[in-house]
């Protein structure tokens, strides 16, 4: 699709040119930048909302350990696993998200044409596309306002500031979307190489003063919070999903950079600066559980809060980005399979086929992302409704990987089924702990 929206020839079988190839430093450096930023900026307000929030149970030493647990094994399973190590397998020429899977699954006719034939499979690609947008609206909001709400620690008359200067910085983000991904990418690449660092080095001093915490990878803490807590601790789930945001984001961002570029990022660099964040705020909240109210801003003291906070507002700015980019891509898919109107689709780079930019998606995500910080007013308000269309996401991802799994691998019934079981048992109860999040916004 050229910039007039008139129709593009297709690129034909096979892949994109990121996703075979050996990525380069700088197609590492953009993923990092692009693809992380969701799932990156996830430990400004997870931890807090696990111990403090709506469904918090406090920061007793067991709610830490147990919770601290969770998040581990969350990352561990339906990041690490479930779409590093699988999801991502299943690209159409290059590109992710449901859309794709919904491409790779639909049976073809005689010349290549989809058949619009299975309707369910259908339904649930289309409705998997419409909670990525959904997910792009409201990601920006509360990434952008959690960190500017670091404000408010410092005192003083600063938090009067936040929701005008977080419905600035939101203005300027869609404003830069023109200059493509490729741009964006190399300016939000080191901002975000300097952001998990930072993660890193904050969480560390905390770990090494309190290493007791790392019994918390053990899954005993996990279940013996789970089987004691009952409902409630059923009901955390919502708040312990806030870690694990990123995911689609991460499979809708495939055509960007490609599955290599993305799977070494997120193992050798992103995986572990974001674990030692967490365990930090666990260990931190273990010798001082009143910080609970802001777990992360109290990993520093004294004139480092500042530096801290304009850090994470850069960082906050770029966990917009792997959702944007994503709706781009999601919205570009939908042009092609007819299920969209033919929008206007800019190919902002010459050698990557996937970097795109929609003019019209992104004046709707801008409108969108000021309506929600002037309704919510808050990230507290705005973690009460998140969740909805990330797990709602994650259940249909599983589903259509199942139908992937069996018509266009044709890997036998018992082994797919149990591995999309198990995948749907996590997601499952993920979204069913959202569900009471309906009456609050989601």
């Amino acid at each position: 699709m050229t910039s007039d929206g008139a129709a593009r020839p297709d690129p034909g079988a096979g892949h994109s040119p990121t996703s075979h190839h050996k990525p380069t430093p700088k197609l590492l450096l953009g993923a990092l930048g692009v693809v992380f930023g969701d799932i990156g900026t996830s430990p400004l307000y997870a931890v807090r909302e696990c111990v403090s929030g709506v469904d918090g149970m406090g920061a007793a030493p067991a709610n830490v350990m147990g919770v601290l647990s969770l998040v581990f094994w969350a990352l561990a399973f339906v990041i690490s696993l479930k779409y590093l190590v699988f999801v991502v397998r299943a690209d159409n020429r290059g590109e992710g998200g449901e859309l794709a899977l919904l491409a790779l699954v639909l049976p073809q006719e005689e010349g290549g044409r989809r058949r619009r034939r299975d309707l369910v499979a259908t339904f649930l690609g289309l409705s998997g596309a419409a909670l990525l947008v959904g997910d792009g609206m409201i990601t920006p909001a509360i990434s952008v306002l959690s960190a500017v709400e670091g404000l408010e620690v410092t005192g003083g008359h600063l938090g009067a500031l936040v929701l005008p200067i977080t419905c600035a910085i939101l203005v300027l983000l869609f404003l830069v979307q023109r200059r493509g991904t490729a741009l964006v990418g190399a300016f939000f690449g080191p901002a975000m190489l300097l952001w998990f660092g930072t993660l890193a080095i904050t969480g560390l001093p905390w770990i090494v003063r309190q290493p007791q915490i790392l019994k918390a990878i053990n899954p005993y803490y996990a279940v013996t919070f789970m089987m004691n807590g009952g409902i409630h601790a059923f009901l955390l789930l919502g708040a312990v999903v806030l870690c694990v945001t990123g995911g689609e984001a991460l499979y809708a961002d495939l055509g960007h950079f490609g599955r290599s570029a993305i799977r070494r990022t997120w193992f050798f660099f992103v995986w572990p600066a974001l674990l030692i964040n967490y365990f930090g705020q666990g260990a931190l909240l273990l010798q001082h559980p009143e910080q609970a109210t802001q777990p992360f801003y109290a990993l520093v003291n004294g004139w480092t809060i500042y530096p801290l906070i304009a850090i994470a507002t850069v960082a906050a700015v770029v966990a917009s980005q792997a959702l944007i980019s994503g709706v781009f891509s999601m919205s570009r898919q939908a042009i092609h399979m007819g299920w969209a109107p033919r929008l206007t689709v800019k190919h902002t780079s010459a050698t990557v086929e996937g970097q795109i930019y929609v003019p019209e998606m992104n004046a709707i995500l801008m409108v969108a992302c000021l309506t929600l910080v002037l309704q919510f007013r808050s990230s507290a308000g705005l973690a009460a409704a998140y969740g909805i269309a990330v797990t709602g996401s994650m259940v249909i991802t599983t589903t259509l990987f199942f139908l992937a799994c069996r018509r266009v691998w044709h890997w036998p019934l018992f082994p797919s089924l149990a591995l999309c079981c198990l995948f749907g048992a996590v997601d499952l109860s993920f979204l069913f702990a959202n569900v009471r999040k309906i009456g609050d916004g989601g």
